[in-house]
This record gives C-alpha cells, sequence and structure tokens, in this order.
C-alpha cells in the first residue's frame, strides 16, 4: 500500500462522523465491505482509537478488532462469555502521540538490558525479545505500511519503568503528512454532536 492509495481509499470511503465530548468519532465503510472506526481528540486532533470490523469464523459473528488505543468496554449488560488475560500476563498497548508511535508493554518485571528492540525494514514491524526467553513479540506497524514507509532504528527509543517497557517510534515526515491530508478530508464532514454522559 501506498500514501495515496490509503488517501483514496479514505476519500472513497462512506464516512459518519459523531462528536460526544472532546472526542470525535469517524465511522468508515470501505467500497470492500470493510468497516473502520476511529476516535480523535478534538483538543489535540491526535487519532485515539483505531478499530476494524472482521467477521469470525466461529458462528460467523463481528467482532471490532483494535489497531490503536484501549480495547472497546465490555458492555454491562452483556451475557457473554468473555476470556481475559491473566491481570499479571504481559499485555501491548498502542498511542500515537503528535510526535510519535508508542507501544506500552505492562507486566515485563525485567532489567531494560534484558530486552532488545529492533526494526525490520523488510516487513516495516518492531521486534522485541528478552535474553531470557521470556518474551517475544513482533509488532506489525500498519502506520508504516500505508505510507509505505521502512523504519529506522535510530529513530527508535526505548525505556523501562514500572514493570513497563516503553517503545517510542519518532514518526517520519511522510506519515505526519499523511496524518495531515487525512485530517483535512476528515474536516468538511458533517458531524453530529452529542451530550456527553
Amino acid at each position: 500500500m501506498s500514501y495515496a492509495h490509503w488517501l483514496q481509499l479514505i476519500r472513497n470511503a462512506e464516512k459518519t462522523s459523531s462528536l460526544q465530548g472532546n472526542v470525535r468519532q469517524v465511522h468508515y465503510r470501505f467500497p470492500d465491505g470493510r468497516e473502520m472506526a476511529e476516535e480523535y481528540s478534538t483538543e489535540t486532533g491526535v487519532i485515539i482509537r483505531r478499530a476494524w470490523k472482521k467477521k469470525t469464523e466461529l458462528m460467523r459473528k463481528e467482532e471490532w478488532e483494535i489497531e490503536l488505543g484501549e480495547p472497546l468496554p465490555v458492555g454491562l449488560n452483556s451475557n457473554e462469555l468473555v476470556l481475559q488475560e491473566a491481570a499479571t500476563e504481559p499485555s501491548l498497548r498502542k498511542r500515537i502521540t503528535r510526535h510519535a508511535i508508542e507501544w506500552r508493554i505492562r507486566n515485563v518485571p525485567y532489567t531494560l538490558s534484558t530486552f532488545s528492540v529492533t526494526c525490520d525494514g523488510d516487513k516495516k514491524s518492531v521486534t522485541i525479545r528478552t535474553s531470557n526467553k521470556k518474551y517475544f513479540k513482533t509488532i506489525s506497524v500498519p502506520e508504516f505500511e500505508r505510507c509505505n514507509y521502512t523504519p529506522k532504528q535510530e529513530d527508535l527509543n526505548v525505556k523501562h519503568q514500572n514493570a513497563t517497557l516503553i517503545v517510542t517510534y519518532k514518526k517520519p515526515p511522510i506519515l505526519l503528512a499523511m496524518e495531515k491530508a487525512v485530517l483535512e478530508e476528515l474536516q468538511n464532514l458533517e458531524t453530529m454532536e452529542y451530550d456527553a454522559f
């Protein structure tokens, strides 16, 4: 995929927008049938959450797969059985800031020297592994794929505090330009306003 292709997908999608408090929600329906939902902070213009609707093979049920941000809250009246990871298991969360993409891996109590974090330019991904073989994760970065950007090791920053590994990647100019172009595309989209609870 390329920057131009992603922008064309955004332009061609059927879009609806709503505002609740200081969060703008945008729902996309793409010509190929896929759906995407995004939430933006109205104060910063930064994306808070992105999710894709996908059909699962089991019972053909549709679920939202979180690409970015915190998981969707489970409905209070839901009678469904929900499987959750144990609170002590490592958990990965991704967030976007104005200038960086950030991943936080919680519940990893090892020292910083235990971790190796590397960029894979060919796969446009970031790999995290520990020397004690207790944790391994390859993180695909859709933002890099969308703008056909090859990540560079020197733009990666890693720190560890409170049993949390924090990996930060400085946004390249092409990604900043793409985000700006998407926001400009959404500027003229009519937005319904709802009162916050």
